[in-house]
């Protein structure tokens, strides 16, 4: 059974960082799509980062191009999301996903999901 398990988050200042991690557990890591959601309080959740566990491009949402990078070590079945230039419109509970496919931008498809970790920006 898939699982996932998401750590890192905290509270920073405005301009600070944070890396969160997710650690997958209960499949075979390699041809899945692995991505970063989060959700604010009374937001939709959206799409963040995402990547391909077989290599390749990732993808990113727009608020987040040249702040976040998503990144992944196949040895220890994790995957990161470092977060830079942090801002207060970043705050949001993160979730890690996951989905069996190559279609890696398509945010509708991720089944799996980790509990979450809060991120906490303040200005």
């Amino acid at each position: 059974q898939v699982q996932l398990v998401e750590s890192g988050g905290g509270s920073v200042q405005h301009g600070g960082s944070l890396r969160l991690s997710c650690a997958a557990f209960g499949y075979t890591y390699s041809h899945y799509c692995m991505a970063w959601f989060r959700q604010a309080p009374g937001k939709e959740r959206e799409g963040v980062a995402a990547i391909y566990t077989g290599g390749g491009s990732a993808y990113y949402a727009d608020s987040v191009k040249g702040r976040f990078t998503i990144s992944q070590d196949n040895a220890k079945n994790t995957m990161y999301l470092q977060m830079n230039s942090l801002k207060p419109e970043d705050t949001a509970m993160y979730y890690c996903a996951a989905v069996l496919s190559h279609d890696c931008y398509r945010w509708d498809q991720y089944n799996y999901w980790g509990p979450g970790t809060q991120v906490t920006v303040s200005s």
